[in-house]
């Protein structure tokens, strides 16, 4: 099999891995482990599987000094605000709510590429950031919200987004710098010491007692597949396909999220579900296309 294929089969295993987790994680939070809990499981038990890839591997490198502050930075927006976040507004609103508010992701880049490096805004571009923006105002403020805890956690998974498009950008020098799955390691590393504070006595207090098989599989399988699994391979994609190609397989978490949640969680599909996705998929696949040169002639 060629290196591309499996590549391709890896990213779409990694949006499967990230969708199935929106599901998993209803089933054990905030029940029977608190969010923040879970998250010193999910971070902590990454952490450990990516250290044990290092001990593995020939090349043992550090980091320099001069980044350790931006490894500190990518560690506080990319795992310990981005995923607390996540993961504590996922338990306040629908699985599908949530896959389709993380769509907002690429265009909140892309007001940030207009804002920070003066990219052009172009007709397409900007109608885009309208539609999608626009989508993501009627999810959250449709009427089928489950009152203020639905709203709550929408808006948690909107900060979340935008703290994880924060980190796109400043965790961008390091990828450069170092092969991706240092980057990732130390950047876990961080994030981890950051949600220590927040998540310990969660995590002690998890309900242990109420578990049964189907739980211990679930907080398996957030761990293994949908965090070390699905970064690892995410990883392979970006070495082997790039960034852009990688990045537009998020188009189908919403279609695995939407799927599984309506088989196991019996989450309906809404019309301003529908319509909301509709906007949220345009607008993104508008700000994401690229512009065709201008051939002078």
């Amino acid at each position: 099999m060629k290196t591309s294929t499996q590549a391709h089969i890896a990213v779409l295993f990694t949006n499967f891995f990230f969708a199935t987790n929106l599901s998993l994680v209803k089933h054990i939070s905030p029940g029977l482990l608190g969010a923040y809990g879970l998250n010193i499981f999910r971070v902590g038990g990454s952490l450990l599987l990516f250290w044990t890839l290092w001990l593995l591997a020939k090349n043992k490198n550090g980091i320099k000094k001069k980044d350790i502050p931006r490894f500190i930075l990518c560690g506080l927006t990319g795992v310990a605000i981005n995923q607390m976040l996540f993961i504590k507004g996922l338990t306040l609103t629908s699985t599908i709510h949530a896959s389709l508010l993380m769509l907002t992701t690429p265009l909140l880049i892309t007001v940030s590429a207009f804002w920070i490096l003066k990219e052009k805004l172009t007709r397409a571009k900007a109608l885009g950031l309208a539609l999608g923006i626009g989508g993501a105002l009627l999810l959250i403020f449709s009427r089928e919200q489950q009152g203020q805890a639905g709203l709550t956690g929408d808006l948690l998974i909107m900060i979340n987004a935008m703290s994880y498009t924060v980190y796109f950008i400043i965790v961008k020098p390091l990828m450069q710098e170092y092969p991706p799955l240092h980057v990732i390691r130390w950047v876990f590393s961080f994030g981890f010491l950051l949600i220590l504070p927040f998540g310990w006595q969660e995590s002690m207090d998890t309900a242990w007692p109420l578990f049964n098989w189907t739980h211990y599989a679930a907080l398996f399988l957030v761990v293994f597949c949908g965090t070390f699994l699905a970064y690892s391979f995410n990883i392979y994609g970006i070495k082997h396909l790039g960034a852009g190609v990688t990045g537009s397989y998020i188009y189908t978490q919403p279609v695995f999220a939407a799927i599984i949640a309506a088989l196991f969680l019996n989450e309906d599909f809404t019309a301003a579900k529908i319509i909301s996705g509709i906007l949220i998929f345009t607008g993104v696949f508008l700000v994401s296309r690229k512009t065709p040169p201008v051939v002078e002639e």
